[in-house]
């Protein structure tokens, strides 16, 4: 006969699980857009972890959405190419040449060892980019920066079909142009956010190497409105590198998204404790005005 005896780790388990309902109701159905980047992509657990937290959320009926970056692995690439790049105000200039190879990494390579970390633990991914089916149209960001773009058609229903489908979309940010012919790379937060938006999405998720954003004592600021991240842009609280990242948030909850998370990607299952808890993860940027938009599923 076996005898069983109750282990305080299993209890404990439980209970988080049974914490967890009020979070699983309010998401079911949910939109949830996550930027994936950072240095978790090149870590072959963080991608696991990551891979079994996105089916996790499939799972209990939400609709996650990826978007990723991969900065490094181009960067790698262009090395071993010996394609030099030059910069311009600390920004890489994009030619012909770099752009097919931003393309064959982001689409390539990288797209799809995600798909298949998502595969492996047991969730339908597919992986597309910017350039199917139209998703983003972009137009140069910067004429000096070469084949860099900023989104300005967004069609989205082809994510909408597939997330419908039962299957997890992984999308490359790697764009068509206006015109014929033309491909442009867009920064994975940019695309990210012009995702969401257009999905009118419950949450954006901006998986980042930091904390969050933090105040002048270096603490975690947990929530903040368009007002009070604007405020602390121009008392320069808020400087560097986190500028572009909370300029995304704020343009995502303009267009309509419910709130965007910017987090630690390099917490395990960060997106678990801050979709799943009531402590969160990382900062949360909400619009305080009523959606007006109707979301679209």
């Amino acid at each position: 006969m076996r005898k069983q005896t109750m282990d305080r780790d299993w209890i404990a388990t439980a209970k988080t699980l049974s914490e967890a309902l009020p979070y699983l109701q309010r998401y079911t159905g949910a939109v949830v857009v996550v930027k994936f980047g950072g240095n978790a992509m090149g870590d072959d657990d963080a991608m696991a972890e990551f891979a079994r937290d996105v089916v996790l959320m499939k799972q209990v009926g939400m609709n996650p959405v990826v978007v990723h970056g991969g900065g490094p692995m181009i960067n790698e690439m262009l090395a071993k190419l010996g394609i030099k790049s030059d910069w311009v105000r600390g920004k890489r200039v994009t030619d012909k040449a770099t752009v097919e190879v931003v393309e064959m990494i982001l689409s390539g390579l990288v797209n799809k060892r995600i798909v298949q970390a998502i595969n492996d633990q047991g969730g339908r991914a597919v992986g597309i980019s910017g350039k199917d089916d139209d998703l983003m149209v972009c137009e140069p960001d910067d004429p000096e920066l070469g084949f860099v773009g900023r989104p300005v058609e967004m069609n989205v229903q082809v994510i909408r079909d597939l997330y419908s489908a039962g299957m997890i979309p992984v999308i490359a940010p790697v764009a068509t142009g206006v015109n014929d012919n033309e491909t442009f790379n867009v920064n994975g937060d940019t695309a990210a956010g012009a995702i969401a938006g257009a999905l009118q999405a419950d949450r954006l998720l901006l998986l980042t190497d930091v904390a969050g954003v933090k105040n002048k004592a270096g603490e975690v600021i947990t929530q903040m409105t368009p007002d009070e991240v604007q405020a602390l842009i121009e008392d320069e609280t808020i400087s560097g590198g986190m500028i572009p990242k909370v300029e995304t948030a704020l343009k995502a909850v303009k267009e309509g998204v419910r709130a965007v998370v910017i987090l630690d990607g390099r917490v395990p299952n960060a997106c678990l404790l801050e979709l799943f808890t009531e402590h969160g993860a990382g900062s949360m940027i909400r619009s305080t005005q009523t959606r007006v938009k109707p979301r679209r599923r």
